[in-house]
């Protein structure tokens, strides 16, 4: 009996998706949810599993391609007694050369082989004995071997780190075009941007298009806030088993100010302002496809150690591809942070709907004037930027200085003032 494969629910406002890469091909044995096919929608990428065991014995669209929720991707021929024999052949191109590959085993493959859960466990130099998806995907298109690197997760288990360390210490020659201009040979590159990336240019673009945007900036002294996290990091680390960074302080410091400047937290409706009487704090990542925004729910509820930790968590899910459709939706305000890539100034733009985002830049020594002398202080750059049509400049400000007291004087955020 033939399952079909069919593209399962997206998420909230996905109605399509690309074919980023097939795990299996025609011809192979599979088990009841075991990964087919990868998914990359315009958010996430995901999984398509088998419905049942059985063969897989028709591929109906290909990579690159896009479908939609409730298209049919592929067949699987249920039960033991399926084979590879049992594949539809009225579809194949009539050559001599295919029919006398037809009569060869399917160990060939069109693409390049993809290392499988089954054989990475046989391997040595600390293989592990389950490639996840995300580590199988990126070694696939690296074209590493898992043999070739050492593996630092749990049992040797082989990490996405690992795969971009080995990378980075063998580089690989990229393949590059010789396009004629002007009658000299200049090499380029060219790569299909992918459905994330596309879609962060038009939400960019779309920001841009609607909002009135503006931005007001401000500096921070951020010299109390190192000495509090100098002298608390070890025992805060010992007792809650996770690192004391900036952006707990940070978001903690936006939802003081967010309280008293609820524009700050609003959005435009149609011809209403909806007011967010709850603070879901967007913490913009960059990941291997691009940047996405995760979201923190109820911020104002987490402690410092619940906001280090979500935000931990989050970042890891984002570099291994593992963020789910709710992760991303419903932020209220964002807060980036370039200064981690040596940004020394920067004016971010909206993640629609929200109308204001907060960026935080890199931490610099700079002579500064206290109480009629110069000391070197370590000083930080923020920008807000905010929607115009519903935030006057006054409460721009304004929100900008709370920021900046709170981080100057971390008392005053367990205050709430």
């Amino acid at each position: 009996m033939a399952q079909d494969i069919i593209v399962p629910p997206l998420g909230e406002s996905v109605t399509e998706a690309t074919i980023a890469r097939w795990m299996k091909s025609e011809g192979d044995a599979v088990t009841q949810d075991e990964a087919l096919v990868e998914l990359e929608t315009d958010k996430v990428t995901l999984e398509v599993n088998a419905p049942a065991a059985g063969v897989l014995t028709k591929i109906s669209v290909g990579e690159g391609k896009t479908v939609g929720i409730g298209d049919l991707l592929g067949a699987i021929e249920e039960g033991d007694s399926a084979s590879p024999s049992s594949i539809s052949k009225k579809d194949s191109k009539a050559s001599s050369t295919n029919k006398a590959k037809e009569a060869e085993p399917s160990t060939a493959r069109s693409s390049p082989p993809v290392m499988s859960s089954h054989t990475a466990s046989t391997g040595s130099h600390g293989a592990s004995d389950k490639l996840s998806p995300a580590v199988s995907k990126l070694v696939a298109e690296k074209g590493i071997n898992p043999f070739d690197v050492q593996g630092s997760g749990k049992d040797g288990r082989l990490l996405k780190g690992d795969v971009l360390a080995f990378e980075n210490s063998s580089p690989a020659p990229k393949i590059q075009f010789d396009v004629p201009v002007s009658g000299q040979s200049k090499p380029e590159e060219r790569v299909r941007m992918s459905r994330l990336r596309q879609r962060i240019a038009e939400r960019l673009k779309e920001a841009q298009n609607t909002a009135a945007m503006l931005t007001t900036f401000n500096e921070v002294d951020m010299t109390n806030l190192l000495a509090a996290r100098a002298r608390y990091k070890d025992s805060f680390e010992k007792k809650h088993g996770a690192r004391l960074g900036f952006m707990s302080f940070f978001t903690k410091a936006c939802i003081v100010a967010l309280k008293e400047i609820p524009a700050v937290n609003a959005e435009i409706n149609g011809d209403d302002i909806v007011y967010k009487n709850h603070y879901d704090i967007g913490i913009a990542v960059s990941s291997p496809n691009g940047l996405v925004v995760p979201v923190l729910r109820s911020a104002d509820q987490l402690s410092f150690s619940g906001i280090e930790k979500t935000i931990s968590d989050l970042g890891m899910r984002a570099k291994e591809g593992k963020l789910s459709m709710q992760d991303l939706t419903g932020g209220t305000f964002t807060i980036t942070n370039g200064g981690v890539f040596g940004s020394l100034m920067s004016t971010p733009i909206l993640n629609p709907p929200q109308s204001g985002i907060l960026g935080m830049h890199k931490i610099q020594q700079r002579p500064m004037a206290i109480d009629g002398k110069v000391e070197v202080r370590p000083m930080m750059y923020i920008a807000l930027t905010y929607d115009h049509r519903i935030i006057d400049g006054r409460e721009a400000v304004t929100f900008l200085v709370r920021v900046k007291e709170c981080i100057e004087d971390p008392e005053r955020i367990l205050l709430d003032i």
